[in-house]
């Protein structure tokens, strides 16, 4: 690999890193190690192809990665993980003090939830992931997961409706059930952030460090 392509990929890394971790580690069923792992590997094979994927969408090609490697843990284990609680120490993994931690990474702070996204099928759970926990569009959810928006829109209501029922959401509160009403709470719905007027609250990706993210080479 060039210098300048050795740059630009280091670059890339870095910024994506952050909003890709928490994905990562939600795909494995709240494992921290076991994510971290699995965006070592996705990080590395586009190491490998980097002068054909830099051009294009880099980032939409390590989520493809992401879900596909994923879906081979779950079926290679064959059983759910043990239950993996998102604190070291005492501590959360992440700084939830940070001024700009916001949804996504308030829904991570909760093992109920990630109890809940353990229950999903393998697909369903990566749909919602990319879908409400990275508040990507649909279109780049289905090119992610290389399905059609079809299939993401149904995997996301069959998806949302499982955890909706959930008794592991029970306690969260802020649960829209249909018709529009919430149990519990004023605020936005938990798991998709819209408002009780149907509109969705501001998101973002949140900021946080893993200690290791990039490839060794």
């Amino acid at each position: 690999m060039r210098a300048d392509e050795e740059l630009a990929f280091e670059a890339f890394v870095v910024g994506a890193a952050d909003r890709l971790l928490l994905s990562a580690v939600l795909l494995v069923g709240g494992d921290w190690a076991a994510g971290e792992d699995l965006l070592q590997g996705a990080f590395e094979r586009v190491y490998r192809h980097w002068s054909r994927v830099a051009d294009g969408q880099p980032e939409a090609y390590v989520r493809r990665a992401l879900v596909n490697a994923a879906t081979s843990r779950w079926r290679r284990l064959r059983v759910r993980v043990a239950e993996v609680p998102l604190v070291v120490d005492g501590e959360w993994a992440i700084d939830v003090a940070a001024a700009d931690i916001d949804h996504a990474d308030r829904l991570s702070q909760h093992e109920d939830l990630v109890r809940a996204l353990r229950s999903l099928p393998p697909r369903q759970r990566a749909v919602v992931v990319l879908r409400y926990f990275e508040d990507l569009p649909e279109a780049e959810v289905a090119a992610a997961l290389g399905c059609s928006v079809g299939s993401v829109r149904s995997q996301a209501s069959r998806g949302l409706a499982r955890l909706r029922g959930s008794e592991h959401l029970a306690a969260l509160g802020a649960i829209r059930v249909p018709g529009g009403r919430h149990r519990g709470g004023v605020g936005p719905d938990v798991l998709t952030n819209e408002k009780g007027d149907g509109h969705r609250a501001p998101s973002s990706s949140g900021a946080f460090a893993p200690p290791s993210t990039r490839p060794t080479r």
